[in-house]
């Protein structure tokens, strides 16, 4: 189950990324929550979260989540690459 997430970041560069099972379990363990239930819980937080979990397990990011929240202008779905 891999989701795919477009990242804004605020000096106009942006980037998709895609999130395998890892970044699931590591957003169920910070949150407490299903992944399932975002459909009707959804708060940017999470989708911040998630994308960020993505970069930093990838290596494109060293920031923690908060210093990394400052440089970013919007996260959103994105359409799987064909």
């Amino acid at each position: 189950m891999n989701f795919n997430l477009h990242v804004k970041l605020n000096d106009g560069t942006s980037t998709d990324v895609v999130g395998i099972a890892a970044d699931i379990v590591a957003f169920e363990t910070k949150f407490d929550m299903s992944m399932a239930r975002l459909e009707k819980e959804l708060k940017m937080t999470h989708l911040f979260y998630l994308a960020w979990h993505v970069l930093h397990r990838t290596g494109e990011t060293k920031l923690d989540f908060d210093k990394w929240l400052e440089t970013v202008d919007m996260v959103s779905a994105a359409e799987p690459k064909k």
